[in-house]
C-alpha cells in the first residue's frame, strides 16, 4: 500500500463508499463480518491501495463514540490483535518466546485504545495476568463471555 495514496483525498467518503460497495451500511457492519481480521486486512480489503489499518481504526472508534459503543470497540480491538499475535489461542506453556506474544498483542491493544478507557484497559491486562485464560482461548468477537466479563458494557 502507498502511504500517500491513503491519505490523498476525502479519505473518510472514499473509506465509507467502499464500505457501501460491499453492501455494509457501516464500517462497524463491515468489521464484525471479519471479527479476527487485522486492522490492516480490513484495509486492504477496502483498498489495497488507498487505505490504511490506522484510517480503519479511526473510523471505527468514531461510529463506536456515534453508537456509545467504545467499550465494545476496545473489545474488538483486542481481538483483532489477539488473533495476530495469538493465531492458536492463549498459549499452553507460558515461556520467554509466548510472554513476548501476550505482551505484543496487548501492548499494541492498549496503544490503539481511546484515554477515556485506559483504566479500565489496565484493569483487563492485570486480570488476564492473575488468571490467564485457559490454554487455547481465543476470542472470535467482542462479545465472547470472557471479554464481556473483563470490559462489560457501561456506555453512559
Amino acid at each position: 500500500m502507498s502511504e500517500e495514496r491513503s491519505w490523498e483525498g476525502n479519505w473518510k467518503a472514499r473509506l465509507h463508499e467502499r464500505v457501501r460497495e460491499r453492501g455494509y451500511d457501516s464500517l462497524t457492519a463491515f468489521a464484525n463480518a471479519r471479527p479476527t481480521a487485522s486492522l490492516v486486512a480490513l484495509a486492504d480489503e477496502l483498498g489495497p491501495d488507498d487505505i490504511a489499518g490506522v484510517q480503519v481504526l479511526s473510523e471505527l472508534l468514531a461510529e463506536a463514540e456515534h453508537r456509545k459503543q467504545v467499550t465494545r470497540f476496545v473489545r474488538d480491538v483486542l481481538v483483532r490483535m489477539l488473533s495476530q499475535s495469538l493465531p492458536d489461542g492463549w498459549p499452553t506453556v507460558m515461556d520467554d518466546a509466548n510472554r513476548f506474544k501476550v505482551a505484543k498483542a496487548i501492548g499494541r491493544w492498549a496503544a490503539y485504545i481511546p484515554e477515556t478507557h485506559e483504566k479500565r484497559v489496565d484493569q483487563a491486562r492485570a486480570a488476564l495476568r492473575a488468571s490467564p485464560p485457559p490454554p487455547g482461548w481465543r476470542p472470535l468477537g467482542p462479545d465472547d463471555e470472557l471479554l464481556l466479563t473483563l470490559l462489560p458494557d457501561e456506555e453512559a
